[in-house]
């Protein structure tokens, strides 16, 4: 593959940061993201910008990174095991957002490229990203604007993208040591190289595009909420879930570790506090019974009516 479309490619993903990090920084009010650029002996680098104690963003990162070396991690020849024996370049821009407020729901957006070369062969290249939402305190009305913003982006490229990639998005964020989803789920896809170099790029760039769309007015709807402990406590409980998910089944946590990538930044998506409580059961109908018993699964959100939910209003 000729080298101009990974450097196009890379600078989507410089300007997507820089539009992400301005948007947040708009919606906070006081945070700024502050740039640690790397360089990775094997090859490549990156820009993290994190941020800490916003008004609205407790801790968030916004990374971007394009790594490559001459031989492939053994997570990604485990997964793809043609992969072998080919040189790479990985890069992509990964976010995580931790508000301060329960009411506000921790996010996760990630956009990638990845191409494996070896002389005499073709290339083997493709597309993976999408977003997801972690609500502690979940709005009906947040949850379906999520879906409904993920469905839109997914229509310009056929009626069964999103089914496809809201499904796969459930199955991938799912933790299987706890039976439960690790939030409402949107978007996740991986190899995507179907459509062509150019389809294929730009539905990835609707997805990344489509991240502060979905995100930034659920922001401005809670931000303002007032809490209780008994609620922050509760967040940081759930945060736990979290952190559990990113360092037992993330593959792309994994790919990070084993291709020298700089652990600050692939850690950075981990929550500044977290707590884990024995055997917790939340009290019977409680809102925090009601994220477990009508959120953590799977449910198809845009044909879902809060009555199919028995949702309640509380009075927080």
């Amino acid at each position: 593959m000729q080298s101009e479309l990974l450097e196009q490619v890379k600078a989507y993903f410089m300007a997507l940061q820089d539009t992400i990090c301005k948007g947040l920084e708009q919606a906070d009010g006081s945070a700024k993201f502050e740039e640690d650029s790397w360089q990775r002996a094997e090859g490549g680098g990156g820009r993290t910008r994190v941020t800490t104690n916003g008004n609205v963003i407790e801790q968030g990162g916004v990374n971007y990174s394009h790594v490559f070396g001459a031989s492939m991690p053994g997570s990604a020849t485990a997964h793809r095991p043609e992969l072998a024996g080919r040189s790479f370049h990985a890069c992509g821009v990964s976010l995580v957002i931790h508000p301060k407020n329960p009411h506000v729901p921790t996010s996760h957006a990630n956009v990638r490229f990845f191409i494996a070369e070896k002389e005499g062969e073709e290339p083997i290249w493709w597309f993976g990203g999408g977003f997801d939402l972690t609500p502690f305190y979940p709005v009906f009305e947040d949850v379906q604007h999520w879906h409904q913003v993920a469905h839109d982006i997914c229509a310009p490229f056929g009626s069964d993208v999103y089914p496809k990639y809201k499904t796969w998005c459930d199955e991938y964020f799912y933790l299987k040591h706890r039976d439960e989803t690790r939030g409402v789920g949107g978007l996740f896809f991986d190899d995507l190289n179907e459509l062509g170099f150019e389809q294929s790029f730009a539905f990835m760039q609707s997805v990344g595009n489509g991240f502060l769309d979905a995100y930034l007015p659920i922001i401005e709807r809670r931000k303002n909420d007032e809490f209780t402990q008994q609620q922050r406590d509760f967040q940081l409980y759930r945060r736990g879930r979290y952190v559990e998910f990113n360092l037992v089944w993330d593959r792309g946590t994994l790919f990070g570790l084993q291709s020298g990538g700089r652990t600050e930044s692939i850690l950075m998506s981990m929550p500044p506090l977290a707590r884990w409580e024995y055997n917790y059961k939340p009290t019977p109908d409680s809102p925090e019974a009601d994220l477990y018993q009508y959120y953590l699964r799977p449910q198809e959100w845009l044909t879902t009516k809060p009555t199919d939910l028995i949702a309640r209003q509380w009075q927080l």
